[in-house]
């Protein structure tokens, strides 16, 4: 098991159930990713203005296209700036296992378990500079 350091990537996850947020919360930390989380739209955009994450992590209830546009807005409100990585993950108008790049570094994901969201994350972040 990996430690959480301020060297480690900063991930916000964005999910309104709460065991699934407190869930791949534990996951994230227990890989040694720095993890804050929000239950909706407004505390996503507080929480990122306080701290910068490396990667936005969102799973919503709604359609698909109003959680592509939440997520979008997300980032473009809190002022992160299109580098930042936003994986929109559960939506079901993809296959399960399928990754779909969006554009301006937006992907949607239906992980069919935590490994296959772990090297995902891996990728995106690799691609990126982290943040200080």
């Amino acid at each position: 098991m990996t430690t959480e350091d301020d060297t480690n990537p900063a991930v916000l996850i964005v999910e309104d159930v709460a065991e699934t947020r407190d869930g791949i919360e534990k996951l994230l930390k227990a890989d040694g990713y720095r993890v804050a989380v929000a239950r909706d739209e407004r505390d996503a955009i507080a929480s990122a203005r306080l701290r910068r994450p490396d990667l936005i992590l969102v799973s919503l209830a709604g359609l698909p296209s109003e959680v592509i546009v939440t997520a979008r807005r997300i980032r473009e409100r809190a002022k992160v700036g299109d580098q930042v990585p936003v994986v929109i993950f559960c939506v079901e108008s993809i296959g399960e296992g399928d990754e779909v790049a969006i554009g301006q570094n937006v992907h949607v994901s239906r992980p069919d378990n935590f490994n296959q969201l772990r090297r995902l994350l891996t990728r995106l972040l690799q691609e990126i500079p982290i943040a200080a």
